[in-house]
């Protein structure tokens, strides 16, 4: 930012917060609209819907993007709104916000914003956002999309929708981990499909992306399980994941995607050739419990792990082998009561990689927890009394670190976690933490970036949201944003910095929460 490193943060009341990075004092402050009241949804789990997707940054353009569901007249209309903000100043950026109900087609289908969420993180490819979307926790005759908005001209919109065929629905694009990229293309997964009478529908799949969002249709392009629609009618979900993006040297293929489903299944699949309807390079069973959580890939120079929450109460990792066909061996698993999504630190990339989780809700401890990324080692156990966190959430909190610092976004509150260098320093007095004023649940970008050191004595410090003064309703307009695009850069980059005298302050989002999967109602 202008004045320094910042860290942003966004809340279900759609507010959204640039912080200092360093001290968590508020730099700006935004107001996007008015969340939809729970009383105007079906099915949802949250109390106001507001930003539940983790926005991105695009640090060429200076601009932060991100999804609000929004009513301008408390209740009655309910729109999805794609908003640009100069992350310098927080101001909406020119032809922002896009109406998505107004903008969004594919084959003949409309989008309805009153019965879709906005879960997973967005991605930027090339010059275009997207923007996945799937159900209110399958209620209602909903549609997996994908939409594409370039970032320089938001009046081109381009759209994809699952299960727009002979009355088909649902295939929704729900992982909260987001999309993924290659460089050139984007990646989704896509959950259950209805009506579909055995003709897949593009639910239950790995789909490849031409810019736009373009499907071929190619079976290069996409991936389902010969069991895809068995998948369907026992509610297992290969969309409860978002794809990871892999190399492994050594193996053939190298170049693979690693995607798990609620079964609790780990499939690797060949990523320059998906290979259509058909059985994946390497399947395994990889736990008894569903899968419903963002995972995380790491390299050490023992192999390629990728590390997944197999339950609320298990943390495990496999390595993939570099082999021909690669497979999947188990590594090592580490019980942890409300354990959240997994994230990785690295002092280089490669070396001294730390698998970082949180113990969540009020099962967990509150307490960040780190192991040894090829052992299961305990690294950090969480700290004293100093450390303890308040107001995890249940389902997927997770952090991201930057600079020597993990970020830790909780109900109404922000976590800083400095990592020293060298021997472990013993922990400081915290400074009493405010009283937090109630606002929803907010989410961090899940995207880490390397820490320092793998000795780890964090120090936490608390930031609290004050109450943002809503803006007037938006309105879109078509004057294409004329910005200049660059390499897509996940929220912040905070640079090193002393220890900070802790400020009480705002929020970044974790991981919005994975929602469980009801049967959905008869298609009227």
């Amino acid at each position: 930012g202008p004045s320094g490193p910042m860290v942003i943060a966004v809340t279900e009341s759609n507010n959204v917060y640039a912080l200092n990075a360093v001290n968590g004092t508020i730099i700006w402050q935004q107001n996007v609209g008015a969340p939809v009241p729970t009383a105007d949804l079906r099915c949802t789990e949250v109390g106001s819907m507001g930003i539940i997707g983790t926005p991105i940054v695009d640090l060429a353009s200076r601009a932060l993007f991100l999804n609000a569901m929004v009513t301008p007249d408390g209740g009655a209309t309910i729109k999805h709104y794609i908003i640009s903000l100069n992350v310098d100043t927080g101001a909406i950026n020119p032809g922002w916000p896009v109406d998505v109900e107004l903008t969004a087609q594919y084959n003949g289908t409309t989008f309805t914003a009153a019965v879709q969420q906005q879960r997973p993180a967005l991605g930027i490819v090339g010059n275009i956002l997207y923007v996945g979307y799937g159900s209110m926790a399958d209620c209602d005759l909903y549609h997996g999309w994908l939409v594409g908005v370039p970032i320089n001209n938001p009046a081109s919109v381009t759209a994809w929708a699952a299960g727009t065929t002979n009355g088909t629905y649902g295939g929704g694009i729900w992982g909260v981990g987001g999309v993924a990229s290659d460089g050139t293309n984007a990646f989704v997964t896509t959950g259950n499909t209805y009506n579909t009478g055995g003709v897949w529908s593009g639910g239950e799949a790995v789909i490849r992306f031409q810019p736009g969002p373009i499907f071929s249709g190619n079976t290069s392009d996409y991936w389902a399980a010969p069991t895809w629609f068995t998948m369907d009618q026992g509610n297992n979900d290969l969309g409860t994941s978002c794809p990871l993006l892999v190399d492994v040297p050594g193996a053939t293929p190298s170049q693979l995607v690693v995607q798990l489903n609620k079964g609790a299944y780990g499939f690797l699949l060949n990523r320059s050739n998906l290979g259509g309807i058909t059985d994946a390079v390497y399947s395994l069973q990889i736990s008894n419990n569903q899968l419903i959580q963002a995972a995380a890939t790491y390299q050490t120079n023992q192999g390629t792990y990728v590390a997944f929450r197999a339950s609320k109460s298990t943390l495990s990792t496999f390595r993939i082998t570099a082999t021909s066909p690669p497979t999947i061996n188990l590594t090592w698993n580490m019980s942890q009561n409300g354990c959240g999504s997994p994230w990785v630190s690295s002092t280089d990339g490669t070396n001294n990689m730390i698998v970082w989780a949180v113990g969540t809700g009020s099962t967990g401890d509150q307490r960040l927890h780190g192991y040894d990324g090829d052992t299961g080692a305990v690294v950090y156990a969480g700290g004293g009394a100093n450390e303890l966190m308040a107001g995890t959430h249940s389902y997927s909190t997770t952090g991201i670190v930057a600079s020597g610092r993990i970020y830790v976004a909780t109900n109404n509150k922000v976590y800083a976690f400095k990592l020293p260098g060298g021997t472990p320093t013993p922990t400081p007095t915290t400074t009493p933490t405010p009283t937090a004023t109630p606002t929803p649940t907010p989410t961090p970008t899940p995207t880490p970036t390397p820490a320092p050191t793998p000795t780890v004595t964090p120090t936490a410090t608390a930031t609290v949201p004050p109450t943002a003064t809503p803006n007037p309703t938006l309105t879109p307009t078509p004057t294409p944003a004329a910005t200049p695009t660059g390499t897509p850069t996940p929220t912040t980059s905070p640079t090193p910095s002393p220890t900070p005298t802790p400020t009480p302050r705002v929020t970044p989002r974790p991981l919005p929460t994975p929602r469980g999967r009801p049967t959905p109602p008869p298609r009227p």
